[in-house]
């Protein structure tokens, strides 16, 4: 579905119904609330983080003893229940014999910003792979980034409020599937970062039972990625043989192209059907949302990352637990999505503007399904280096170079940290807002098709301006007004830059009427590149782009 008004339908979702459980001894269609008033079966057990008697869990004489007593006594070290996880290694969280089943998991570590516990920085939760494996196989039932399982992609922090997946206020990551198992159960996190994991915290909760069902299916979690994805093939998230239902979605989009990308229909092919007898009607509707996506979390969809609409580098990811609505199957499934939307003229070969093209952004995804049998499914996460998305910068500028007065009008100019970036941004506070003015030079040695942005933070004091490439004026006013601390990318030009110098300029007009000032904080000027069909086509090649500046959205 678009969320463009040519398309002239609508679509109301309404999410209703009990919650449904895949359950261990009794129908996985039980509600919720009802099964609690049954008979359960089994004794509950905890694998934890907490500090055991003789542990050392500080400096290079580190001994750990999981199965020794808790440390429960009156020194500052029984608190230490948590793990330091250096580069490469792996931490067993749970290695239990069954049968049994996992009823939650609770994981919590420090983020990637440097702080007093980690001065250097950590490991983010992308960096991080989760694996789980059962009854001893030798490849893992569930393999995805920490983050990505708990849908929160681009190793981004996010909150998420759902049924199966708690991530509360974006540092609790909680889990509630069930996992059950016949044998045994092991689950690993291993630190591919080249930073360690920091204060890595956790509770497995498990149920230990006599007897499983022999038909109890197994969970499966895998994740997979294409960057970007392959052309003439729709994006292939699972396939698999065995009987089973399919039950929950994470996908993840970073945007090459202009444009909404969400106009591609998940087709969903059931027991080696030729044709899919599961066919959508565009990518937001799937995820249960209409006419585009927007930040949201809710028990049964959710998108927990949205950054900005319909630019190059954009970032989405949205979650689709299929708890009331499984997704049955007797003896395969293949889950895939249509990679089409809207495109600039400048990416169509007649020059224009449609909603059906076949676009060329990054893609990533985990599935979640039980199943019996052993999957077929070949795909595998690739390392953590592979997993990080590939920079689209050309030219990156950064601003806190041009602190000098000859590049800004009388006023506070200073490198500033902050949070938001891993270096400090151009804070300038001018001293006569009404003749304010900052100018950042970058120089361009190859005529190629780009977009041109500005990096830039917002905050409650900072003011409105103009820009200005070369003294020709650049769209309309860029506010930095928020009422929080933020970041934002302003985009202002997609062109085919003469070879030489240039300079941005930014000319204070005032303030939003909510600001209490008139500060500018850039980050850097970015020069980002276009796909390569743009440069194939080459449509405004030897346009004059100071005659019609235009940004293509």
């Amino acid at each position: 579905m678009s969320a463009s008004p040519f398309r002239g339908r609508l679509l109301t979702t309404l999410a209703v119904g009990a919650v449904l459980l895949v359950s261990i001894g009794s129908s996985w269609a039980d509600d919720l609330l009802e099964g609690l008033t049954r008979p359960h079966e089994g004794r509950s057990r905890r694998a934890t983080s907490t500090m055991r008697v003789g542990d050392i869990r500080r400096g290079p004489d580190r001994k750990i003893d999981p199965k020794a007593d808790p440390k429960a006594d009156q020194e500052e070290a029984s608190n230490f229940d948590n793990f330091n996880i250096p580069p490469g290694e792996t931490q067993v969280v749970l290695d239990e014999k069954g049968p049994g089943v996992i009823t939650h998991m609770w994981f919590t570590f420090l983020g990637p910003e440097p702080q007093n516990w980690a001065k250097q920085g950590s490991a983010n939760h992308q960096e991080m792979l989760l694996r789980i494996y059962w009854d001893g196989h030798p490849r893992p039932a569930v393999e995805a980034p920490v983050g990505d399982f708990f849908a929160n992609a681009f190793g981004k922090r996010s909150e998420v409020i759902s049924l199966p997946v708690v991530v509360e206020d974006a540092d609790s990551y909680n889990c509630f599937w069930r996992m059950p198992f016949r044998k045994s159960a092991r689950i690993e996190i291993i630190n591919q970062s080249e930073k360690p994991i920091s204060l890595l915290y956790y509770n497995i909760d498990w149920i230990k039972l006599d007897k499983l069902a022999k038909d109890t299916p197994y969970f499966y979690a895998q994740y997979r990625q294409e960057y970007p994805v392959e052309q003439g093939k729709d994006y292939v998230l699972l396939d698999t043989k065995g009987k089973g239902h399919y039950v929950g979605t994470v996908m993840s989009v970073r945007t090459r192209s202009p444009a909404w990308f969400g106009e591609g229909d998940e087709k969903i092919y059931l027991d080696g059907e030729a044709k899919a007898s599961i066919w959508g009607t565009g990518t937001e509707d799937y995820f249960l949302s209409a006419w585009g996506l927007k930040k949201t979390s809710t028990p049964y969809f959710g998108v927990p990352c949205f950054d900005q609409w319909g630019i190059v580098g954009g970032h989405t990811s949205a979650y689709r637990w299929h708890l009331n609505d499984p997704i049955v199957f007797q003896k395969s499934i293949r889950v895939t999505f249509e990679h089409y939307g809207w495109l600039s003229p400048d990416e169509n070969p007649n020059y224009k503007s449609t909603s059906w093209n076949e676009r060329e952004d990054d893609y990533s995804s985990v599935s979640y399904w039980y199943q019996t049998g052993t999957p077929t499914f070949a795909a595998r996460a690739p390392a953590a280096r592979e997993r990080q998305l590939p920079s689209l910068e050309r030219l990156v500028v950064p601003a806190r170079d041009f602190v000098d007065a000859t590049h800004h009008a009388p006023g506070n100019a200073q490198a500033q940290t902050l949070e938001l970036y891993d270096a400090p941004q151009l804070f300038y506070a001018p001293e006569k807002p009404a003749e304010a003015w900052v100018e950042i030079p970058f120089e361009i040695r190859k005529k190629e098709p780009l977009r041109l942005l500005i990096n830039a933070t917002t905050a409650e004091d900072y003011g409105k301006y103009q820009a200005y490439l070369d003294g020709v004026k650049l769209g309309g006013p860029l506010d930095g007004y928020s009422a929080q601390l933020g970041n934002t990318e302003w985009h202002l030009l997609d062109f085919w830059p003469e070879t030489g110098k240039h300079t941005l300029r930014l000319e204070c007009l005032g303030k939003n009427p909510l600001s209490q000032g008139y500060v500018l904080g850039i980050e850097s000027v970015r020069l980002r590149e276009r796909r390569p069909r743009v440069t194939d086509m080459g449509h405004d090649k030897d346009k004059d782009w100071k005659k019609n500046p235009t940004l293509y959205n």
